[in-house]
């Protein structure tokens, strides 16, 4: 018991420079669904902060391509985000969202292999090399910077290619979210053994050295679910505030991806009228993992104070991020979005319609292109093989 609490009092100590940084207040603090009182529980909350998987630019990695840049800074902070989000999703599929981390504490293997999809390698499901390379086929050169939409779109195209975390990705379209759409794709019965067969070699090396096949069994596939949204012309108009803030009132949500113009930040929660993110505008060595598949994760986890942000300093091009593990779980989402978001006001951050849309082109829930070649060449030949979407990218000033 000494040894826990001693632990416990250890963590609180190496965050004791958090304090000072959040203000005396009675009103709750909300990081992904989970509420904060800062005068009760402070603690927790700056461990839940801490807990989450934190991507920064890193430098002295293996050239993007063969030959293309060995860094990512200055242009992979929406990249880095993006990640963020992801790696929150993973976390609460398979360690779920109460999952606390402590520094120098052994952790799950599924802990290690969530993080093990994101390093900086070209053979990793979800590494800057991947998401670069994705990115062409969306109109994005390596090197050039993303928007909230552009990295929706990579992710949901790299995410066909998992079998281990096995995620159906839904980006709406036109601000409108499509409940039949949805279920349809979650409930899609597995691919031919012929596609299965055709990429099996992929899934082996690119995208995850995956054992089991999970993107085969049936069943509800755990849902990331993604809106890029534009909330105003120039700035973010105030009427959709209290609406953008309950979002992060969610069990589900998993953040917002936004910023000022070309800089990037993941948003976690909020106080007041103050946006809680992490930053990944610092430049960190490559890290990779070690022989036995561990990773050396001290620099995964911000362990500095968190950023704050006006709202109304929000550049209005964002993009709202939930994970529905199961399908109750969706189907609560549906019901808080009817009752908190689009019954109490009347200029609706985006629409939830129970049928697809007659004006619409059919839905097709998105499969693995049968391809035999490794993750790199697949990645380079995508431009033809899906379907450029509107983009919602963050204005220039």
């Amino acid at each position: 018991m000494e040894s826990v609490l001693s632990r416990y009092e250890n963590q609180i100590t190496i965050l004791s420079d958090y304090l000072e940084e959040f203000p005396e207040t009675d009103e709750p603090v909300w990081i992904l669904g989970r509420q904060h009182h800062l005068n009760t529980d402070k603690s927790k909350l700056l461990l839940d902060i801490s807990a989450r998987l934190w991507f920064t630019y890193r430098r002295k990695f293996s050239p993007i391509g063969g030959t293309g840049p060995s860094s990512d800074a200055g242009w992979g902070c929406m990249l880095r985000c993006g990640q963020m989000m992801l790696a929150q999703a993973l976390i609460c599929r398979h360690l779920g969202r109460d999952w606390q981390w402590e520094k120098q504490k052994k952790q799950p293997e599924e802990y290690h292999r969530i993080l093990r999809c994101f390093l900086d390698r070209k053979d990793c499901c979800y590494s800057i090399h991947q998401m670069a390379q994705m990115g062409v086929g969306e109109g994005k050169s390596i090197g050039e910077w993303f928007g909230p939409n552009t990295v929706a779109q990579v992710l949901k195209k790299l995410a066909l290619f998992d079998e281990w975390n096995s995620l159906a990705v839904y980006v709406s379209m036109d601000n409108t979210v499509v409940i039949e759409d949805i279920k349809k794709m979650c409930w899609s019965p597995p691919q031919s053994s012929s596609a299965a067969h055709s990429s099996a070699h992929l899934h082996r090396s690119a995208l995850g050295r995956n054992k089991n096949m999970a993107g085969f069994c049936t069943g509800w596939k755990p849902l990331l679910l993604i809106i890029p949204l534009r909330l105003g012309i120039n700035h973010i108009n105030p009427v959709y505030i209290d609406a953008f803030k309950e979002c992060f009132k969610m069990p589900q949500s998993l953040g917002a991806l936004g910023g000022k113009p070309n800089n990037a930040y993941y948003f976690i929660g909020f106080l007041g009228n103050e946006l809680i993110y992490l930053d990944p505008h610092t430049t960190q060595s490559f890290v990779d993992s070690e022989e036995n598949g561990t990773v050396d994760d001290q620099s995964f986890h911000c362990q500095q104070a968190p950023h704050r942000m006006k709202i109304m300093n929000l550049d209005p091009s964002v993009a709202l991020g939930f994970f529905c593990k199961e399908e109750c779980d969706f189907d609560n989402w549906c019901s808080l979005v009817q009752k908190e978001i689009l019954k109490q006001q009347s200029l609706r951050m985006f629409e939830l319609v129970q049928k697809h849309p007659p004006h619409w082109p059919p839905f097709i829930p998105p499969t693995k292109p049968e391809v035999t070649t490794t993750g790199a060449e697949l990645i380079e030949s995508t431009d033809k093989l899906f379907e450029l979407e509107e983009e919602f990218e963050i204005l220039s000033v």
